[in-house]
């Protein structure tokens, strides 16, 4: 089998807001990275969360910023979530929309009748990202949750990556309306392996890429794909060395540039040049991490010892390993 990453798998899978851009800027690399994997023949498949934008808009966005994509192409969480209301409820209900139109526009092909205001004849609540969603969207689907409507959250991102920082997301808006309600959602999107399967039904075996531990990488894990994460967007280094274990990745990487790197140099597990020992709760970290010095190779030796030992307490054992840990911010 050859070493090359890409040559493992026959697409990958790969989340939008913090993986491929920022708002309404490519990530840099990012352009490259998926256009060499389209000419390695790796099929390429977006899958967001984000349910603000039609698989049509999602792909116009895309090959604004250079990137070849077909809305057949795209899979959104506004599209599970009219899958599973229409596995739900009966042809032609009633159903409450919080969030775009393009959420609209999916309850609309499940055969579902999409409504903004609450009414006796509301059988479902759906709710997913819109920037304009505000206090009476949320109180009119608070009166149908209160009521026994069926609710659905497209997803529950707590925060949307954006070229200016974390801004709100869906979950954000979804934690408002479980205050309101003492209700729980139904939720469509990542997490949930249905998302992850749909985009990978025509393709070879998949490779989940993101920048979430929560959504992507768990999500990726409990539809039984490999899964690299990348620290362009929520992960941190800090927190992937806490991650719980169904969200730990089997690869991690800076950015999307690493689809163009070997196995070797992305798996986690012990590292050239890094010596990590657990002991008494704490890893000691001793080496000077050899000629490529990539503070992100001690990272994954950090991980195959520390989740194995479930540590996460470092302390260095020399200049270069301190020096490596603060690099990660974990100094």
């Amino acid at each position: 089998m050859s070493d090359a990453l890409l040559d493992r798998y026959g697409a990958v899978l790969l989340d939008l807001d913090g993986t491929v851009y920022h708002g309404s800027r490519p990530i840099p690399g990012a352009v490259e990275a998926v256009s060499a994997a389209r000419e390695r023949g790796v099929a390429v498949r977006y899958v967001t969360n984000n349910a603000s934008k039609s698989p049509d808009d999602v792909a116009g966005t895309l090959t604004g910023m250079g990137l070849p994509a077909e809305a057949t192409e795209v899979r959104t969480s506004s599209q599970a979530a009219g899958r599973l209301l229409a596995q739900r409820l009966p042809a032609g209900a009633t159903v409450l929309v919080v969030g775009a139109r393009a959420l609209e526009d999916e309850v609309l092909a499940a055969g579902l009748r999409p409504v903004r205001e609450a009414g006796e004849d509301v059988t479902a609540v759906v709710q997913g990202h819109s920037p304009d969603t505000g206090w009476v969207d949320l109180a009119e689907a608070c009166l149908a949750v209160r009521a026994g409507a069926l609710w659905v959250a497209a997803n529950v991102d707590a925060t949307l990556p954006a070229e200016r920082g974390l801004l709100p997301g869906n979950g954000s808006m979804v934690a408002a309306l479980r205050t309101a309600t003492d209700s729980e959602p139904l939720v469509a999107g990542k997490p949930a392996p249905p998302l992850f399967h749909a985009a990978a039904a025509d393709t070879g075996v998949p490779l989940v890429v993101g920048d979430r531990l929560d959504t992507d990488i768990a999500g990726g894990i409990a539809a039984g794909y490999d899964t690299l994460v990348v620290l362009t967007g929520v992960a941190t280094p800090a927190s992937v060395l806490a991650a719980v274990p169904g969200e730990r990745a089997h690869y991690i990487a800076a950015d999307l540039g690493a689809l163009g790197a070997t196995v070797a140099e992305l798996a986690v597990g012990p590292q050239p040049g890094w010596d990590v020992a657990a002991s008494g709760g704490t890893l000691t970290v001793s080496g000077d991490g050899g000629p490529d010095d990539d503070p992100l190779a001690l990272l994954r030796a950090l991980c195959s010892v520390g989740w194995r030992d479930g540590t996460t307490t470092v302390r260095p054992s020399g200049d270069a390993a301190a020096a490596a840990l603060d690099r990660l911010g974990l100094g």
